[in-house]
């Protein structure tokens, strides 16, 4: 899928933003760039709990059902999963690690006017030995109770196991709820119940389950999770352009940002709020965690200065609205 407004805009200030570099410590937990050419449409990313510092991503439109295990350490990928038991993905937009290292993957994109009756999510088990392969996965037909919706945002709780979906949308969203247990046979009606005051274009989980941080392109929010009945807690800084991911690092300091193209960065920001960690488990799906404090407010602390965020929102929705009279 193209989405050439956002992409303009980014390599409008690609010039005028320079992003430092991270100086974290810890496996996972540093900046990257995704260096395989096959990876042109970095969509979604998500942290293996079984091999630290390995990071799930998918083109969101590729020629197959692939997922490329990325080494964050030298930013090659070092396997590449070929899902069977799926039909032809459309627009995969989001992965995620759910419990008993399951990875779930979201192909819900509907962008483009299609209108899909139905999406998809599929679901796999992450191998233990890293190399390219073939994997039985198990897909699952969804429907949303108020019609058709364009979301790139699919998250798995990790303590629970529960899918939630966030839809996409200029004024704000929605965060949809799954059924407890997915049902491979029959249709799995997701349904809205708290408005997420993000155009999101991904979003994660922290470890613990306490924190979910939505990422757009020019901003993000961490909700503290309350039960599903989020609460706002501050602010996210992220690099502007054509952003489209968000991982915790496993260990749950870090915040770890994607964006499309080929050759992209993952940029890591500190977690927001009370969501580091300063243990985990690498083998089991419940990655226990303990609180660190963050840094609380990072309200301020932006890539860039004031003026090349006006000029980038000025030109996306001048370039909105020219597209449209045309």
């Amino acid at each position: 899928m193209r989405r050439p407004i956002a992409l303009l805009a980014g390599l409008l200030l690609a010039g005028a933003c320079a992003l430092p570099a991270s100086a974290a410590d810890g496996k996972g937990t540093e900046d990257f760039t995704i260096k395989d050419p096959r990876i042109t449409e970095s969509s979604g990313l998500a942290a293996s709990r079984q091999h630290p510092g390995i990071y799930w991503t998918h083109n969101d439109q590729d020629e197959g059902a692939y997922l490329y295990a990325v080494d964050s350490a030298t930013g090659e990928t070092v396997a590449r999963i070929t899902m069977t038991g799926v039909g032809t993905p459309r627009d995969v937009e989001a992965i995620s690690i759910g419990p008993d290292n399951e990875i779930w993957v979201g192909d819900i994109g509907d962008n483009d006017g299609v209108r899909w009756p139905y999406v998809w999510i599929y679901r796999l088990p992450e191998p233990r030995t890293l190399k390219d392969r073939t994997i039985r996965a198990t897909q699952y037909v969804v429907k949303y109770t108020d019609g058709s919706r364009d979301a790139e945002s699919l998250v798995v709780h990790p303590k629970t196991g529960r899918v939630y979906i966030i839809d996409k949308q200029e004024d704000g969203g929605h965060l949809y709820e799954g059924p407890a247990e997915l049902s491979s046979s029959g249709t799995n009606v997701f349904k809205p119940t708290v408005p997420v005051d993000m155009w999101a274009t991904d979003a994660a989980f922290s470890p613990d389950g306490r924190t979910l941080a939505v990422r757009g392109y020019f901003g993000g929010v961490a909700y503290d999770w309350n039960g599903g009945k989020l609460k706002r807690l501050e602010r996210i800084s992220v690099p502007l352009g054509q952003g489209e991911s968000a991982s915790y690092s496993t260990d749950g300091t870090k915040l770890m940002l994607g964006s499309e193209g080929v050759g992209s960065a993952v940029v890591a920001e500190d977690a927001p709020g009370d969501a580091g960690s300063s243990d985990s488990s690498s083998s089991s799906g419940g990655s226990a965690s303990s609180d660190d404090g963050g840094d609380g407010g990072r309200t301020g602390d932006l890539k860039v200065g004031g003026i090349a965020v006006l000029v980038g929102v000025v030109v996306v929705f001048g370039l909105r609205r020219l597209l449209r009279r045309g």
